[in-house]
């Protein structure tokens, strides 16, 4: 199957009991037709924490059909376009395995895969008043390694369900979406990885830089003052 865009969805804030800040717009439901994409992201659609998500390296959300259909069989009830807060859900494309700075063209829209989504309990909470069995959500989404991409706004343009989706650019340095999601979660070993990242998201440099920064200093003092073994932080 050739990708496409299956859904495009959009949320608004809502005040709610269980979330963080006391609002949230995880809630994104398809709309139709054609959809402006501006640089901060979708018109129409709008970000509740700030703080957390929003912004030029997280614009838009996707998330991939394949992935929505697994969590389906796990959950053992349907999970619709959109459940799990993505403003862009796919087709025929595995975009955990998208080399972070890959280009897409959807519609007129050029976006780049920037970072990674990682799952908060606002995104448990959400799951639960869902009627989803919400326990242990966290740690379930994390261990299937599994995030979708946050992606940055390169051309301005509009975009709707059934446009092809064009990878028009793959750097070819082998870091995915999955490795950058595993090293900020499960295995920070994988962090020096991050660092052939051109343009790499700046937070995310620098814990990669402070990892091998400590890394560095571990093998050259092998033993601490008292004659034991050194431990990295």
């Amino acid at each position: 199957m050739s990708p496409r865009l299956l859904s495009v969805n959009v949320g608004r804030p809502r005040e709610v009991p269980w979330a963080a800040i006391g609002r949230t717009s995880i809630d994104r439901r398809p709309v139709t037709g054609a959809v402006l994409v501006e640089r901060h992201g979708l018109v129409g659609d709008a970000v509740s924490d700030t703080r957390h998500h929003g912004g030029p390296d997280k614009a838009v959300y996707a998330f991939a059909r394949e992935d929505l259909d697994h969590w389906a069989a796990e959950l053992g009830a349907e999970v619709r376009d959109g459940q799990f807060g993505e403003n862009l859900t796919t087709v025929g494309l595995d975009m955990n395995e998208a080399e972070i700075g890959e280009q897409w063209r959807i519609g007129t829209v050029l976006l780049e895969v920037r970072t990674v989504r990682t799952p908060c309990h606002d995104f448990k909470g959400w799951m639960r008043v869902s009627g989803f069995d919400d326990r242990g959500w966290v740690k379930r989404f994390t261990a299937e390694g599994r995030p979708g991409p946050y992606l940055r706004v390169l051309q301005e343009g509009t975009l709707q369900a059934g446009d092809p989706v064009e990878i028009v650019h793959r750097p070819g340095h082998g870091v995915t979406v999955s490795t950058m999601f595993r090293a900020l979660t499960t295995d920070s070993s994988l962090l020096p990885e991050l660092l052939c990242v051109d343009a790499l998201v700046s937070e995310i440099r620098v814990k990669a830089e402070r990892y091998v920064a400590a890394a560095d200093r571990g093998s050259s003092n092998p033993t601490n003052p008292r004659g034991g073994s050194a431990t990295h932080a």
